[in-house]
């Protein structure tokens, strides 16, 4: 297999990683106000993130970091083109990790309000954006002989990248509930619950259009396969939510943004980023790479410390795994 394959396969792998761990993240934060009646909830609900969170953005610093370096003309194109929205996601981000650090510094509910509302808008804002990001890049964009994107941010808003923004956006919140009914008990668990199945049937009929419409466009059977078994593991995660199967839940909205993100690099390879002027022009994995000197140092830097970065945070995960509830809440200690 070619470096720039290999290195396609990183990428993908770092973005699906990403997309399903803080994803869920994503999803107990702009369910805040839904699942939370006073701050003593919404205090339990920070908990359950509050040792993962900053852990889970380590995917996208690498993600970014591996495009950078194994894709320069990818790395150069996609953050001139995207410059807006992906500048909207870094201070959406910056404004969330803040939040969850300043909010307990003082014991105001007014002080609290606010940064309440600012991990709400550092949660929406990324999990809408990623999604129609990711729409514009698998459908193509005006990319000209310079591989300069030479469209406006209006051009971005079109309704395929949409449907996706909205796609991730409900996916987010559905995986996030499941992940607060994993974690908590008692009356959060039950409203967590809840929602995963009421916001999991929108989710489901918008990911099926978007797949199906993903799929006629790019007509590949491996795209149909991967869209088949995103549907299927999401409708096996709600069918486990109702049967209040809370860790098959999980898993089952896990495997769906799984297989969804893979089916979306699937239909882009070997393109990394697609011309809808002329398909000459699009960014593949070949024009876009770096040399072959730097991929090979690259695949011996990654072979070493991939693995300990992945160690560390089950590590992680497995330390933090404990169930929590507003009773474990102290009323004098704040989140």
């Amino acid at each position: 297999m070619e470096l720039t394959t290999v290195w396609f396969c990183v990428v993908a792998f770092l973005f699906i990683g990403y997309f399903v761990l803080e994803g869920f993240d994503f999803g107990v934060g702009m369910l805040l106000p839904v699942v939370a009646k006073n701050d003593r909830e919404r205090r339990a609900m920070i908990n359950t993130i509050g040792p993962l969170w900053d852990g889970n953005e380590v995917w996208l610093i690498v993600a970014g970091a591996s495009i950078f370096a194994a894709f320069p003309e990818w790395y150069a194109t996609l953050f001139s083109g995207f410059y807006l929205p992906l500048l909207l996601i870094l201070v959406a981000l910056i404004v969330r990790g803040v939040a969850f650090e300043y909010r307990h510094q003082r014991d105001d509910a007014s002080w609290k309000k606010r940064w309440d509302a600012a991990i709400i808008f550092g949660s929406f804002v990324p999990a809408l954006l990623w999604g129609v990001a990711f729409g514009n890049i698998v459908r193509g964009v005006e990319i000209d002989a310079d591989k300069n994107y030479v469209g406006t941010v209006f051009d971005l808003l079109n309704p395929y990248a949409l449907l996706a923004g909205l796609v991730t956006l409900t996916l987010f919140l559905t995986h996030g509930a499941n992940f607060l009914a994993l974690k908590t008990r008692g009356i959060i668990h039950e409203r967590a619950r809840t929602v995963s199945l009421q916001v999991g049937l929108v989710a489901a009929v918008l990911a099926v259009v978007f797949l199906v419409w993903t799929s006629l466009d790019h007509g590949e059977a491996w795209v149909w396969v991967l869209s088949g078994l995103a549907a299927l593991t999401f409708v096996g995660g709600l069918l486990a939510a109702w049967a209040r199967r809370d860790g098959w839940a999980f898993v089952g909205t896990m495997a769906a943004i799984g297989f969804a993100v893979t089916a979306l690099f699937v239909a882009l390879f070997p393109d990394v980023m697609p011309s809808t002027l002329d398909p000459a022009y699009s960014l593949t994995t070949e024009n876009a790479a770096s040399t072959d000197k730097t991929l090979g140092i690259m695949s011996w830097v990654a072979l070493i410390f991939v693995p300990i970065v992945i160690g560390y945070q089950a590590w992680s995960y497995w330390v933090f795994r404990k169930r929590i509830s507003v009773e474990s809440i102290p009323d004098t200690v704040h989140a």
